[in-house]
């Protein structure tokens, strides 16, 4: 490698991962990156190409040639086996985030639950592990149930984890450790997502450690059009431990750390009240939210099945190289993973696995924002000693787009929204990726309805094309059947309010049960129901 091309990549900022530093167990050495050169491009010039169109073509033309080309580099086919292998692991436990999430919201019966766990065999294990942690465990009959379900029922998601886990925990134990927080709060993580950087809860909580949005900006996770970093392993990591320690502070326990990162520290505070004073967990977990009470146990019985996996009969594929070997650069223009796919010979699967905060696949470039690019170490090098030229064809090929790339909306821009015929709130929600509930305490609504002419705050997280919902706002559409005064549906067989609601756009539920004075869900086929706020 030449001294130019050394002075470039050593400028990267690397990282030998979990996607972070994981401590190496070997002395294997990679190859030296394969270089894809570009003889016509003066490299001691970049910033200064000219001719788009040259480049491009000529890099076209590279390219092919490229997938003709022969490598013979044994040691690195070795590594990208093992990088393989991993991609095809995580990517099967990413299915598994519904159903933790599930578990930890229903509470489970001990007697339904038969397993050959002796109850004073438990105790001694759940006495060893409250020795050498600072959580509060000791045995009750819901922790019993909870451990007993884990081994059973969810015995192919338990050991699915095991495996996960050796990518992952390598990264979030640095963090703890440089935090000095409980390196068992790793575990966390799975009761969380189950280990998937893009699990998205029912309620808008995103990444490995579930941040909702509002929690995220305040330890600088950056959401807009395109990044979501609540989905960056790396970021999101720093953002939960400090998060936890910050919670410890407060409440001067972990477990009461652990209620409160999920429901919040109001939540527990309440608890606390009601339950009398008590600061202990299962003192006060009768007073918590239905989902938290069912927390806490769910972080316990994953980490005493971590602790006594063997002599549970768990099964884990064990890795032999637990980590990726990855390196950074900051991108210098806007490019898609499509085009980073095809130039660098890389899959979008890999690519999205080592990228999982860019939503639309597409890696901006913002004015005071650096967002970096992570690859497998055989691929950065060819992209830096390539770059001007990689971002001269992706330029060249995003110009030529019939549409074009959504205009990027950054969390902190507001939008004024004009309501017109045919709208509803469900509908301006799904617009721009924000919730109903959002948009009603924005501008202060007390109900669903809504006037044509009216004007919404919207504050968007969702990509969207500003000159089509201007023209669309302009646009005069004909009246629809909801807004003509005296239209009446006739309830058929099968109807509900909700499908009845769908039918003529702009009519939410609530607006029926307003309009034609109705209480429950029932509705009696023949009934007519006025479809406007009309005496007829």
């Amino acid at each position: 490698m030449n001294s130019k091309i050394k002075t470039i990549i050593g400028s990267v900022f690397v990282f030998t991962a979990p996607i972070l530093v994981a401590q190496k167990t070997d002395s294997t050495r990679i190859a030296e990156p394969e270089v894809l050169s570009i003889p016509a491009v003066n490299t001691d010039s970049i910033g200064q190409i000219q001719d788009v169109s040259r480049v491009s073509s000529q890099l076209n033309e590279l390219v092919t040639e490229r997938e003709k080309a022969e490598f013979e580099l044994k040691d690195l086919e070795e590594t990208r086996t093992y990088d393989s292998l991993w991609l095809k692991e995580l990517s099967k436990s990413a299915d598994w985030f519904a159903e933790m999430y599930m578990e930890v919201q229903n509470e489970t019966d001990i007697k339904k639950v038969e397993i050959d766990l002796p109850t004073d065999t438990l105790k001694v294990r759940l006495a060893k592990l409250n020795e050498k942690t600072p959580f509060n465990i000791a045995y009750n009959p819901s922790l019993e149930s909870v451990i007993k379900s884990f081994l059973v029922r969810k015995r192919d998601l338990m050991e699915r984890m095991l495996t996960a886990s050796q990518f992952y925990f390598p990264l979030f134990e640095q963090e703890l450790d440089r935090q000095d927080v409980p390196l068992e709060m790793k575990y966390l993580s799975i009761v969380e997502s189950a280990l998937n950087p893009r699990a998205r809860s029912r309620v808008g909580a995103k990444g490995l450690w579930q941040f909702m949005y509002s929690t995220g900006k305040i330890y600088g996770l950056d959401v807009s059009s395109y990044v979501d970093e609540r989905n960056d392993p790396i970021l999101a990591t720093k953002a939960a431990v400090k998060y936890l320690s910050k919670l410890h502070e407060i409440f001067n326990d972990w477990d009461l750390a652990l209620a409160a990162y999920n429901s919040g520290p109001g939540n527990v505070n309440k608890a606390i009240r009601r339950s009398g004073g008590y600061k202990n967990y299962w003192n006060i977990r009768r007073n918590l939210p239905r989902e938290t009470a069912g927390y806490v146990p769910a972080f316990l019985a994953t980490m005493y099945i971590f602790e006594y996996a063997e002599e549970h009969g768990l099964k884990k594929i064990n890795v032999e190289r637990p980590y990726f070997e990855t390196d950074t650069v900051i991108v210098k223009n806007t490019i898609t993973f499509d085009q980073i796919s095809k130039l660098v010979k890389i899959s979008k699967e890999e690519l999205e696995m080592l990228n999982p905060a860019y939503k639309l696949n597409i890696i901006p470039k913002i004015a005071g924002k650096k967002y970096a690019l992570r690859l497998p170490i055989s691929k950065i090098g060819m992209f830096v000693n390539n770059e001007e030229a990689i971002y001269a064809y992706a330029k060249k090929e995003l110009d030529s787009l019939e549409k074009p790339l959504p205009q990027l909306v950054e969390t902190k821009n507001q939008i004024r929204y004009k309501v017109r015929s045919g709208d509803y709130l469900g509908k301006i929600a799904e617009r721009y990726g924000v919730g109903v509930s959002q948009i009603k305490r924005w501008n202060g609504l007390r109900s669903n309805n809504l006037r044509i002419g009216q004007r919404l705050t919207i504050f968007p997280r969702k990509p969207y094309d500003v000159k089509q919902v201007a023209k669309s706002t302009k646009t005069k559409v004909s009246t629809d059947a909801a807004a003509k005064v005296g239209k009446v549906h006739v309830v058929q067989s099968g109807d509900s309010l909700w499908t009845i609601s769908r039918k003529y756009p702009g009519i939410s539920v609530e607006n029926l049960r307003e309009w034609n004075g109705i209480n429950g869900n029932n509705l009696k086929p023949g009934t007519k129901l006025k479809l406007c706020a009309c005496s007829s």
